[in-house]
């Protein structure tokens, strides 16, 4: 199956303008086995609340079963389960979708089959849910941009509630330039159009592909490479006689440009393009910007004390300097992370700390802290990430001392468990110059 998939990314690349007319077949028993094994078992379950080990205990009838249901055409996907996460800000609320059990291995082979294809048309600077490339790659990425290009200026974007705003139609339209099977065309379809259910109401969906099952970033990433990608490409690019680049991961996207005048006229340009395909900006999250090796030093010109700054990926990239005097692009934890990731750890401990052994409470804080050092903890970051291990330390120490009506652990018994059960220290974990 790996090397059927294979044949046809090179098909994919050798030839760009190639439809395929007979993709439906990969979705067999092979593929479908070899997708459930591939599923992490302990996540969320959807509607029908069937866990990977309860559909693992008649495997080889399941998967025969849905093969032929595949075959027959039979085969309808259930509705998405919606439930809710914090965003950064705390306050509001993100919808998210999961999938039941055997819908999730049938979206799993039809990724395999869509990332086959489409990997060798998505644009270099296309950097979300796609295979070897990560936050990190797409912040390396920026952070060359504007230190070794000439870029004054920068518009950061933010697509508002896209997974929820996907036209079915141009979603179809976009599908069918690359894909001339219909059966894969109509499968898709089925999970677009498979409805939405909350508290036990169902809910039609004519807009949007979940946020949260397996398929939808490779949908989103086609999606956007047609909207959005191509046309800055080939459009703006051509154009515009500056320097001109974009970093895009998912929906949040930077571009980078040298003239204030091409920076105002592509911001104006890219409201009319995406409205085009049912798409708008989130204005309290997208600004233009003077940002650059000239930044600082213009802007105390107008009066100002220092540069602006603009959040992406969950980092506030600023100007700065290296120790030999050269304009460098710096980042450190956005606060507005910051204060979501230490409130969801207070919120955590405090409902745990009743529950499980305090060395247990330890081992799992150890895991969070290592997850927060791997993903935050890249070059000039070294004081939030130890800011952010001393707000875990005094949640752990408020918190382990609300187990009872008394204080069961002063400072010094604190200080000592911490001393023969340490936390791991901050550390870079990411060199952006790398």
């Amino acid at each position: 199956m790996e090397t059927k998939l294979v044949k046809i990314a090179e098909i994919a690349k050798e030839k760009p303008k190639e439809r395929f007319t007979s993709l439906y077949h990969y979705l067999n028993k092979e593929m479908l086995l070899k997708c459930h094994k591939e599923i992490i078992g302990n996540k969320a379950t959807g509607i029908d609340e069937v866990t990977k080990a309860q559909y693992a205990e008649n495997l080889e009838d399941n998967i025969e079963s849905l093969v032929e249901r595949l075959k027959k055409h039979s085969y309808k996907p259930q509705a998405v389960k919606r439930v809710y996460i914090s965003k950064a800000d705390g306050k509001s609320k993100r919808p998210l979708g999961i999938p039941s059990y055997e819908d999730k291995i049938v979206q799993m082979g039809l990724n395999k089959i869509l990332q086959a294809i489409y990997e060798a048309d998505f644009m270099e600077f296309s950097y979300g849910f796609r295979p070897n490339r990560n936050c990190h790659t797409a912040i390396k990425r920026l952070n060359n941009i504007i230190e070794n290009g000439k870029i004054s200026y920068v518009v950061v974007a933010d697509i508002k509630e896209f997974f929820n705003n996907v036209n079915h139609e141009w979603m179809i339209k976009f599908l069918e330039l690359r894909i001339g099977d219909p059966n894969i065309i109509k499968l898709i379809n089925k999970f677009l159009k498979a409805g939405m259910m909350e508290n036990g109401v169902a809910e039609a969906t004519e807009l949007g592909t979940p946020q949260g099952s397996i398929i939808s970033p490779t949908l989103a990433n086609i999606y956007l490479h047609y909207a959005l990608d191509l046309w800055f490409e080939k459009v703006i690019k051509r154009d515009f006689k500056g320097e001109t680049e974009i970093v895009r991961y998912a929906d949040d996207f930077v571009c980078c440009f040298q003239y204030e005048g091409e920076a105002r006229n592509f911001c104006r340009f890219l409201l009319y393009r995406l409205r085009k395909f049912n798409l708008e900006i989130e204005k309290s999250k997208s600004k233009l910007i003077l940002f650059g090796r000239f930044a600082e030093e213009n802007r105390k010109k107008m009066g100002y004390k220092r540069a602006e700054t603009f959040d992406f990926l969950g980092f506030t990239h600023y100007c700065g300097k290296s120790r030999n005097g050269k304009f460098r692009v710096k980042r450190k934890t956005s606060k507005k992370k910051f204060r979501l990731k230490v409130k969801e750890f207070n919120q955590w401990v405090k409902l745990v700390r009743n529950k499980l052994h305090i060395g247990d409470i330890f081992d799992l804080t150890k895991q969070k802290l290592n997850g927060h050092y791997q993903y935050y903890g890249v070059t000039d970051n070294s004081y939030m990430i130890s800011q952010f291990c001393l707000e875990i330390k005094k949640a752990l120490f408020k918190w382990l001392n609300r187990r009872s009506q008394r204080r069961s652990v002063d400072l010094d018994k604190f200080k000592m468990y911490m001393k023969y059960n340490p936390l791991p220290k901050p550390k870079i974990y990411v060199n952006i110059y790398r």
